[in-house]
């Protein structure tokens, strides 16, 4: 099965046209390159609100499987995107961010203060990445070794966690 993808941008400057995208491009790359379909990329504002809307029609209207987020996960005051995550979510995933973080604490001590968040809402994995496309690569890098297993038990594609080699 082919996986559909949403992206978001969370970007006051990027969704007034005065910055140029790069991250969100990283994602639609790497993601394509692993072999999933982007549905949809937006950039929208830093706005607790938009994020929360834009989140809500990518999982419940048009039924993307996973939605990647950039941006909006450090200290800034306008850095809404973990709350507006934690907002539509049904269920927490926390391995997914504390993964992201271990490696890149590896990489850099300032990886202490990303807020991202990953969780579930229906059939749609939620992943908030940091908003640097450095980052972005190497905490994706991280996620897509489990991500289809977990996109296939999401949607019932397998139920078994255990390889023979497990068990």
């Amino acid at each position: 099965m082919t996986y559909t993808v949403g992206i978001i941008v969370a970007s006051d400057k990027g969704s007034r046209g005065e910055r140029v995208d790069r991250s969100g491009e990283v994602i639609r790359e790497m993601m394509i390159a692993y072999g999933y379909t982007v549905a949809e990329k937006v950039i929208i504002p830093d706005e607790f609100e938009e994020l929360k809307d834009m989140m809500i029609r990518m999982s419940d209207e048009k039924k993307v499987h996973l939605i990647l987020s950039t941006g909006g996960t450090g200290f800034s005051p306008r850095d809404v995107t973990p709350e507006a995550t934690l907002a539509v979510i049904e269920r927490e995933t926390p391995g997914i961010p504390e993964a992201m973080r271990q490696a890149s604490l590896a990489i850099t001590p300032k990886a202490m203060l990303s807020r991202g968040r990953a969780g579930i809402r229906k059939r749609t994995l939620i992943i908030n990445l940091p908003g640097s496309p450095k980052a972005v690569k190497e905490n994706l890098e991280v996620v897509l070794q489990a991500l289809e297993h977990g996109l296939d038990i999401l949607n019932e594609k397998t139920s078994e966690c255990a390889t023979p080699m497990d068990q």
